[in-house]
């Protein structure tokens, strides 16, 4: 029981020897990486690891033609670009991180000077947090937080709000044993740090402080470094490691078989210089089908992507942290989340309330009409919940109503706004005679106010409605009734209060020694309150569950309630197997090898504390899952760190946003939902990238391989070559960024995160597309080398057949083919970019084409470039203007990649209705 004693608290030597034993009360921030070491770690990204390699070759190929005299500065053109494309790339990655960062630092502006009461020397004195240190005695006031962890020495009416720390709005506090809460996640008669006095007055004596606390451990936690690595970043190693095992085996090959072809062909005595100087020009060809080989523009492409991704969904309330939790998100297999403030509303708001007299419908007070039979319960009603109250409603803010005080309090309160009826006029007019607060001892409230509405002395109780009715004389329902009806609230989570009033009269006593003795109470009605779930949660739950994503509720509220939660968002069914459901402690108590077997099948984790949430979350990565998780208080940051994602509510607490990738502004679940389907569509849009430019790379590489064994030179020049795998790459992935969501990703399965990225399909496309595009270019330079060609309306199939084997060194290209065959080589791949934007869709290339306005206009900016380069390069680009009958006729006829694709994609489709007729 509560004891009234003096406390003298500590004296200041005792409070000197506590610091230098125990600390001080603050939190050790977090150690933050230099911007140097954050813009260097962009430089381990496996495609840009090879770019590097490919730049150090390409300076030494670059050198030695410079000083060797086969050049002049132009030459070093090439590796200039390399560079352009390595920097950019990590450039644009490290500012937008950082521009996102910023909005993240509140987590450091704590402000450690907050005003506490604490007695020391025998005296009440106002010290800083900071300053509190273990064995002070604190004294706790509604509506303050609590700044240490400590034993409760005095507890009246005390009511905490843990669920920064559990998820648990409210808890009672008591030093009664017998009315300690056996499944709360803390004791009850204990405080916490980082949790707030929401009713009645309370006094501590400090037993840990700052990182030794509950707090400081949850805070701890969520700094751990996640080293896991995002499924893009283990598919774009794999990536890199075949590009380098190709271009590498490529290279070889080309060496092997110019140096047999060398010796094949030696008929006259072996010349160690001539030898010297054609290995010397093997070597070059190498690196440079080395260089060829690397897709430059790749990963400048991702980050653009990514970025723009991220810039985008915010526009769908997901403000992204971190760049690769845009795609990331998309191979979630497992969200685990929380229920307070994710699922729910995290507001209390009366679900009915039912008056005795009329106890089989709900009650509505949102009007009083003549000769209503209900009029006097209204009355009531309304009178005991404004003044019988301790609780206050912020309207500072007419867009969003805040409540102050007991939360089951202010949901009654909100109730009568929500009916049209201002409770602080009734309050104010209402004046209390006599008051008896809640206490946990005797389970209810009571309020004796001199009533303006009846004229009359009116005695008021609420409370516990088993502890009310049984003080109770009029009771106009069977009692039977009313149980029945209060197991049915209680079996939904719901929690209840009972109503009841007596008119008084004066002279008598109707509180007597902190209890209600009145003895002809009428027993007005029982009121359900809830925390209800988001209107949206039911619908987004399923299109996850729709999607192979597994949803997962990890609460620190009693089983009850989560199952009840879990069973109105569609998760946890009637006849759900028990073994789905584990609590915190259960869970604590198994060893990792005794709950990996389970941990897939598990859907509800209730009174877990923080460190319960965060277990989970590495035992499903053991698992292989991809996992996402979503919170909004303190206690879920070490879980939204340890996961490939972390998601944390726009109004939750700064130290689960600094934790998280993702923040959903909105607080909606629905927009987690939404950052999947981004995820998905993401992902897909770079494996079109990657079709695009993979295409392009492998008809670079077998060109540069043809003329190795043929001696010819290339007809592309280095800064041709630049504009395609650079500028127009560059264009290209932000036209492919750019193509709207698809929702029919959330009708698929996540992808495996094992799986290569370049698909079987996507194989098939880029190595026929890559050897149609070589066959055509290979015979368009052998058909310009035997024929002088100055428009392309004399051009003849027939000599292109003839000519398309004729080895011979012909008359080389003029500047005219040349510029020809640079902007048909362009335009094919221009082209083929449709066909990339259709790609994995089943549809034409030309669907929604009207609301792809940023890829037409892309493609229109890729269009006028090229006419730019070709008109107005000249020298810089060995290239001359073309004619207008010629640019005609190139865009006709390369169309033909496009057409063909279109074709086939029909053809797909007939395949597929056929075959599903067939079926049915």
């Amino acid at each position: 029981m509560e004891n009234e004693r003096h406390y003298t608290g500590l004296t200041d030597a005792q409070v000197v020897a506590s610091r230098k034993q125990h600390g001080e009360n603050i939190l050790t921030p977090p150690k933050k990486e230099s911007l140097w070491a954050q813009f260097f770690e962009k430089f381990t990204d496996p495609i840009i690891v090879i770019l590097l390699l490919a730049l150090a070759l390409s300076i030494g190929v670059s050198c030695y033609d410079f000083f060797s005299g086969h050049g002049g500065i132009s030459l070093f053109l090439e590796p200039a670009g390399i560079l352009f494309a390595v920097l950019l790339a990590t450039v644009v990655g490290f500012l937008f991180e950082l521009s996102a960062n910023k909005k993240f630092e509140v987590l450091n502006k704590v402000n450690d000077d907050t005003p506490v009461k604490v007695i020391r020397n025998g005296n009440v004195c106002q010290i800083t947090k900071k300053e509190v240190v273990v064995g002070d005695i604190v004294l706790l006031e509604t509506g303050e937080e609590v700044h240490a962890d400590g034993k409760l020495l005095k507890a009246v009416s005390l009511q905490i709000n843990e669920s920064t720390l559990t998820g648990e709005p409210v808890c009672k506090k008591t030093l009664n044993p017998a009315d300690f809460d056996k499944d709360a996640t803390y004791p009850s008669n204990q405080a916490m740090k980082g949790t707030t006095v929401v009713d009645g007055h309370g006094i501590m004596q400090v037993l840990k402080v700052g990182d030794a606390t509950e707090y400081g451990k949850v805070y701890e936690g969520a700094q751990i470094d996640n080293s896991v690595e995002t499924p893009l970043n283990q598919q774009l190693d794999s990536l890199a490691g075949l590009i380098t095992k190709a271009s590498y085996a490529i290279a070889a090959l080309i060496v092997v078989g110019r140096l047999i072809w060398y010796f094949a062909g030696l008929n006259e005595a072996f010349d160690w210089i001539l030898f010297g100087s054609f290995v010397l020009k093997t070597i070059m060809i190498a690196v440079t089908v080395i260089v060829v080989a690397v897709p430059e523009g790749l990963p400048m492409s991702v980050t653009l992507s990514l970025a723009l991704s991220m810039k985008r969904m915010l526009s769908t309330n997901n403000l992204v942290r971190k760049m690769h939790a845009c795609e990331t998100m998309g191979a979630a297999t497992v969200i685990c989340t929380d229920k307070t403030g994710t699922l729910t509303q995290n507001q209390m708001k009366v679900y009915e309330i039912r008056l005795t007299r009329n106890f089989d419908r709900i009650a509505k007070i949102d009007r009083i009409t003549e000769n209503d039979p209900d009029n006097l319960d209204k009355i009531l009603v309304q009178e005991l919940i404004a003044a019988n109250s301790t609780a206050y409603l912020d309207y500072s803010d007419p867009n969003k109503i805040r409540a102050l005080g007991n939360p089951t309090e202010s949901a009654l309160l909100l109730w009568l706004h929500e009916n049209g009826v201002n409770y602080l006029s009734l309050r104010e007019n209402a004046e209390v005679v006599e008051q008896l607060t809640f206490s946990t001892d005797r389970k209810y409230m009571a309020t004796i106010v001199d009533s303006p509405l009846l004229g009359k002395k009116v005695l008021y109780v609420k409370g516990a409605p088993e502890i009310v009715l049984d003080l109770c004389r009029n009771v106009p329902v069977a009692k039977k009734e009313i149980h029945k009806q209060l197991i049915d609230y209680q079996n939904k989570a719901m929690r209840t209060l009972g109503f009841a009033y007596q008119i008084v009269e004066d002279g008598k006593d109707y509180i007597k020694e902190g209890k209600v003795v009145a003895d002809n109470l009428d027993f007005l009605g029982i009121v359900a309150i809830s925390d209800p779930v988001r209107l949206e949660a039911p619908e987004a739950v399923k299109n996850c569950l729709l999607a192979g994503i597994d949803v997962k509720i990890v609460t620190g509220d009693t089983p009850g309630t989560a199952k009840e939660i879990g069973r109105q968002i569609g998760l946890w069914q009637e006849n759900e197997d028990e073994s789905h459901h584990i609590t915190g402690a259960d869970f604590a108590a198994l060893s990792d090898k005794e709950l990996l077997p389970r941990v897939l099948s598990l859907k509800i984790v209730s009174r877990a504390r923080p460190m319960d949430k965060q277990r989970l979350v590495q035992l499903l990565q053991q698992k292989g899952q991809v996992v996402s998780v979503t919170g909004d208080g303190t206690n879920d940051a070490p879980a939204l760190n340890a996961a490939q994602v972390g998601l944390s509510m726009g109004d939750g607490t700064s130290v689960a946003k600094e934790a998280s990738d993702i923040t959903i502004l909105d607080n909606s679940f629905s927009s987690i939902t939404r950052a999947v389907m981004w995820g998905r569509s993401l992902y897909q849009n770079i494996q079109r990238f990657i079709l695009f430019q993979m295409t392009i790379n492998v008809a670079a590489c077998i060109i540069v391989m043809l003329g190795a064994f043929l001696g010819t030179e290339s007809p592309l020049t280095v800064t041709q070559m630049l504009w395609v795998n650079l500028i127009m790459d560059t264009f290209a992935a932000l036209a492919l960024a750019s193509l709207p969501p698809s929702e029919k990703v959330m009708r698929e399965k996540p992808r495996k995160t094992t799986g290569f990225i370049i698909s079987k399909p996507m194989w098939q496309s880029i190595l026929g597309v890559g050897l149609f595009f070589v066959v055509l270019l290979f015979g368009l330079v052998q058909y310009f080398k035997h024929a002088d060609i100055t428009a392309l309306s004399e051009f003849s199939i027939a000599g292109f057949f003839k000519n398309f084997f004729n080895f011979s060194a012909g008359n080389g290209l003029s500047a005219y083919e040349l510029s020809l065959f640079f902007t048909i080589f362009v335009m094919l791949q221009f082209w083929n970019m449709f066909n990339a934007k259709a790609f994995m869709t089943g549809k034409s290339a030309f669907d929604n084409i009207g609301k792809c306005g940023g890829f037409l206009a892309i493609a229109a900016v890729i269009l006028i470039g090229q006419w730019f380069i070709v008109t107005f390069g000249g020298e810089m680009f060995n290239v001359t203007p073309l004619k207008w009958a010629d640019w005609e006729i190139i865009i006709g006829v390369t169309s033909a990649t496009l057409w063909v694709g279109e074709i086939g994609r029909l053809l797909n489709r007939n395949g597929a209705i056929k075959s599903r007729q067939k079926i049915m």
